[in-house]
């Protein structure tokens, strides 16, 4: 096992590479760029530019969380294959740098979903906390009270960038028809029209599970339990084909 630490890049995170490099153990750092949209190819200068910090304090870049699935992939348009081919494209570049892993999950719409952001646990310090009972039935609203604390702290949430946001009622209207086994068809391709280049490049997919596992507003979550976990990996039965094990949601 190696251990890395999430960094959000500068002007995205407080913590710095250096007091990440007073962590004893840290080798790595699990990065992403996150001004990029997804469908957007990852370009070489783009990645150049993290690795050149990251180097400086002696951390590999072995693992991105995420590069973003474009929602014309999961939903199954007929524009799907130009945004794979993007997908492919970033692989490959990514693969120039010494990358390894690619962590990234295949939910509708949403990233992770969070009910409270500042849960208080036993010693007083905040946590993110999600109870399924708590959750409210208007999508806009939860995603304007998490984008009203992003704006306050002047920060951004990846998977609740305000681009997103602001589309949301046009998203459910594209998410209309879309169902779970539809859901798992779109995964497949995606998949099996990916795996050649991982394998040329000798980089993983390792899929985060649903996050909270199960459906939310109505969208259809697949990476749920240990059966559809099965379901995942015989589906696509290639060694590049991989799970990320998110203990916060399996």
């Amino acid at each position: 096992m190696k251990m890395t630490f999430r960094w959000y890049g500068e002007g995205n995170d407080r913590i710095k590479l250096s007091d990440i490099k007073q962590i004893p153990g840290v080798e790595g750092i699990v990065w992403a760029l996150h001004d990029k949209m997804p469908g957007e190819v990852w370009q070489p200068e783009e990645i150049a530019k993290v690795k050149a910090q990251c180097d400086e304090y002696g951390f590999n870049i072995d693992v991105v969380e995420s590069v973003n699935v474009h929602d014309d992939i999961k939903i199954g348009l007929p524009t799907r294959d130009k945004y794979i081919e993007n997908y492919k494209e970033t692989i490959r570049n990514l693969s120039k740098f010494g990358v390894k892993v690619i962590c990234y999950n295949f939910m509708p719409i949403f990233d992770w979903t969070r009910s409270n952001l500042f849960h208080e646990v036993g010693d007083g310090s905040t946590a993110l906390f999600y109870e399924k009972g708590m959750i409210q039935d208007d999508y806009n609203a939860m995603a304007k009270y998490i984008l009203d604390f992003t704006e306050k702290y002047n920060m951004s949430f990846p998977g609740w960038e305000p681009e997103r946001m602001a589309k949301l009622d046009e998203l459910f209207k594209a998410y209309a028809d879309v169902d779970h086994e539809k859901l798992w068809a779109n995964l497949k391709y995606f998949l099996e029209a990916i795996m050649p280049t991982c394998r040329e490049c000798d980089i993983k997919m390792a899929i985060h599970m649903d996050d909270p596992p199960w459906d939310i507003f109505g969208l259809p979550r697949l990476l749920v339990d240990e059966a559809s976990i099965d379901r995942f990996l015989s589906m696509v039965d290639d060694e590049y084909n991989c799970l990320t094990l998110c203990s916060g949601s399996l």
